[in-house]
């Protein structure tokens, strides 16, 4: 079989106007419990695209850590890569994807720092190896395996069983401007509806697939 005759015929669900809960949060809320109870894996694994300031993009998966009203969190390392193009251009976009419900979310908008006190609370909560692999690791700087197993050894010995958060690693929260749910159905006539945020509010439309 050729990769082009690779294909699904989504018919699950589908996706309506008048189930759709009133704002982008809710409906999030309600799709990520029915991910989680559908035995998804990694339910809170997401593409995080961005770009530099001349558009250059990238793209890889991480991991949300919450979210609310307010939007979704993770955390990175502030010098790695995608730190330093959202340093430059602060907007980036989320890609859920859980294909055994057949459903993608897509979300965009501006990125801003978490405050520490908060980075601190969830680097506490990480398991020790974890914390200290925040130390460890120069990410995306070029580095042999052996010199990062080094490295490891060495900070673990050194930094003992409470290390603290380092500056250089911490949270980040994108607040969502635009949220599109997407319901993949038959023939390839798929449900998309989207909340765009106008001002204080949120409008809601349907796009054609």
């Amino acid at each position: 079989m050729s990769v082009a005759d690779l294909r699904q015929n989504y018919q699950k669900y589908e996706l309506l106007e008048a189930s759709m809960a009133s704002t982008p949060h809710e409906q999030f809320t309600l799709w990520f419990s029915e991910a989680i109870k559908a035995g998804v894996p990694e339910p809170n694994a997401m593409t995080l695209a961005t770009s530099t300031l001349a558009g250059r993009p990238s793209a890889r998966i991480v991991l949300l850590k919450g979210y609310d009203e307010q939007g979704y969190t993770f955390f990175t390392n502030y010098l790695s890569r995608k730190g330093h193009e959202l340093a430059e251009n602060p907007h980036a976009s989320l890609l859920f994807f859980w294909p055994s419900l057949e459903r993608q979310v897509r979300i965009e908008g501006h990125i801003e720092k978490l405050p520490a006190a908060d980075s601190d609370a969830y680097f506490q909560s990480r398991p020790l190896g974890s914390r200290i692999g925040a130390w460890v690791s120069p990410q995306s700087q070029p580095i042999t395996r052996e010199e990062l197993e080094a490295r490891n050894v060495a900070l673990t010995e050194s930094l003992g069983a409470a290390p603290p958060r380092p500056e250089h690693w911490g949270g980040y929260r994108l607040r969502p401007n635009y949220v599109e749910f997407w319901q993949g159905r038959p023939s390839r006539l798929h449900d998309r509806l989207v909340f765009a945020r106008e001002d204080a509010s949120w409008s809601r439309m349907r796009l054609a697939p």
